[in-house]
């Protein structure tokens, strides 16, 4: 079979990890002979929109769903309809716990929160007041990142972490609640934040009021390299939506081809820093997906 159109869902266009997502099932499906429909809520993380756009992607019949949830548990009904009318659903990024799926296609959220966190408190000899900011709070992603972060603290007794109101995985939120909370003065000596868009948000909000604070990211998005590069960001993790957008849609078309497909795909990832970020130094539209020869033995 080829030709087979598949329906890839995101959760907004206002952050720049699902662009890279969309770009990794576009990139994917044109190697493969399929292509590729989108959907995607116009309010960001919207569930009345995505409930909607479900039902519009099942009217269209497409060969297969590679679907995020913009909530964990408020999908669970639409899902079973996609499986009741009989489609296969590649799940990624935020794990669903209701509904059959093909496979779940993502990344180890709590280690890569427990590993960069480490990395900041290393960096600050193990002592200092750390400001937390996680995502929305309805995501898994968000919140097994800030179960890493307060995991690793554990082992650093002369840490102590500062609690933020979370910032949405939006760079405006994430600026405006950080710029709230530099407005009481806390003394912070480093800045945990579950992606790269809060980061910069949080990083710009720093650098209005002139406090030079070490802050890490999530995603190895094109922009936090060069926040890397110039010293503005210390360290992001590759959590690669744009690969596992691309390599969710392969699975889907492995499966839709008769072929076996693993019902878990957790892909790695590696903290980037300016010892090595010339590596991810390159816009999205030049980075490649993995092959699936390369990923799946």
């Amino acid at each position: 079979m080829a030709g087979e159109t598949i329906a890839v869902f995101t959760k907004n266009r206002s952050n720049p990890a699902y662009d890279a997502a969309r770009l990794g099932a576009e990139q994917v499906a044109a190697r493969n002979g399929a292509r590729v429909l989108h959907f995607v809520p116009d309010k960001p993380d919207d569930i009345g929109q995505q409930i909607a756009l479900v039902e519009r992607a099942i009217a269209a019949r497409p060969d297969a769903m590679v679907f995020v949830p913009v909530d964990l548990t408020a999908l669970d009904g639409s899902v079973g309809k996609v499986n009741a009318a009989g489609i296969p659903i590649v799940n990624y990024l935020n794990r669903l716990s209701a509904g059959r799926f093909v496979s779940f296609v993502g990344s180890d959220d709590y280690r890569l929160g427990r590993d960069i966190a480490a990395y900041l408190f290393r960096h600050l000899d193990g002592k200092g007041d750390v400001a937390m900011m996680g995502g929305v709070p309805g995501a898994v992603t968000s919140r097994e990142r800030v179960r890493g972060f307060l995991d690793a603290a554990t082992a650093w007794p002369g840490i102590r972490i500062i609690a933020m109101p979370p910032g949405d995985y939006q760079e405006t939120t994430a600026r405006r609640v950080m710029t709230e909370f530099l407005a009481e003065a806390p003394q912070i000596d480093g800045v945990l934040s579950a992606n790269d868009v809060m980061s910069l948000g949080i990083i710009t909000a720093l650098e209005a009021v002139e406090r030079n604070v070490p802050v890490i990211g999530v995603n190895a998005l094109p922009e936090a390299i060069t926040a890397i590069k110039h010293g503005r960001l210390l360290a992001t993790v590759d959590f690669d939506a744009m690969k596992i957008g691309g390599v969710a849609t392969e699975a889907a078309i492995h499966h839709l081809r008769g072929e076996t497909v693993p019902v878990e795909i957790i892909l790695p990832v590696e903290i980037v820093d300016r010892s090595n970020c010339q590596s991810w130094d390159r816009p999205l539209v030049q980075r490649q997906c993995p092959r699936w020869d390369e990923l799946i033995r």
